[in-house]
């Protein structure tokens, strides 16, 4: 950990995985090598990127992974059962005995899970929208229609877990986007739909499973909540690249 201003704990490196796992991905990336560089080629043709900046963005995903970005810290009251032993005339009593604690959760974004993949959907909104759509309207809302269909049926189905955080079913959010993309881009006029597809995963994931449901994370218990979880393996991040190579499969 690196302390910021004033003594405060503002950059939180940890990593949430063991060492074994860790060792296991590393491994099974270094075998699966050459079908990962088929899978980011795939990636830059669909959103007509050039493959340096997507070996780039997944890269710094990795890295990122371990880096957190602390936003604030919350607390809560919480009542504390505990026992207090009595021992009379050689008998053991066990009396329950109730007081209240303050529990602190510390709120942070994770750099590769989060912070990264809504850089990459702004450069897109931004960027690769304007240079490759005619009608930037049309464009535009269909981004954001299918920006609003994924988050709330990513908000549906997202639930606080105790001492992790807010989870939701992994194949949610990356078919949600890719069915949500494949009835929108032929629409009018067709807009690329793996833009459409990647964007609206990805900033629709965060903002309905943890933006959405920061009222519920003092419920979980967790001494850190990370927006953007574990980084590469989050579902924010991985939700853009799978809606990616779902859609393949659609359109």
């Amino acid at each position: 950990m690196f302390k910021g201003e004033k003594g405060n704990k503002r950059i939180l490196i940890y990593n949430p995985l063991s060492t074994f796992y860790l060792a296991f991905l590393l491994f099974l990336t270094i075998f699966l090598l050459p079908y990962l560089i088929f899978a980011g080629r795939i990636v830059s043709y669909s959103l007509e990127i050039p493959s340096q900046i997507i070996f780039m963005i997944f890269l710094l995903s990795l890295f990122g992974s371990q880096v957190n970005l602390k936003i604030r810290e919350a607390k809560s009251i919480r009542p504390i059962l505990a026992f207090r032993e009595i021992i009379f005339f050689g008998v053991k009593w066990c009396i329950p005995e109730f007081h209240y604690g303050v529990r602190k959760t510390i709120i942070s974004v994770n750099i590769g899970g989060a912070l990264i993949p809504v850089l990459f959907s702004l450069f897109l909104l931004l960027y690769s929208i304007p240079a490759l759509e005619q009608n930037l309207t049309v464009a535009y809302l269909k981004v954001f229609a299918a920006f609003i269909v994924v988050t709330l049926v990513v908000h549906k189905f997202a639930r606080p877990i105790k001492g992790l955080g807010i989870a939701v079913p992994f194949f949610i959010p990356p078919l949600t986007a890719a069915l949500a993309s494949a009835v929108l881009f032929p629409i009018y006029v067709k807009t690329n739909p793996f833009i459409i597809a990647y964007v609206s995963g990805t900033l629709g994931t965060l903002v309905g499973a943890d933006l959405l449901n920061l009222s519920k994370i003092l419920e979980v218990g967790a001494p850190i909540v990370s927006i953007g979880g574990a980084g590469i393996f989050d579902g924010v991040y991985i939700t853009g690249i799978t809606a990616i190579f779902l859609l393949w499969l659609i359109v």
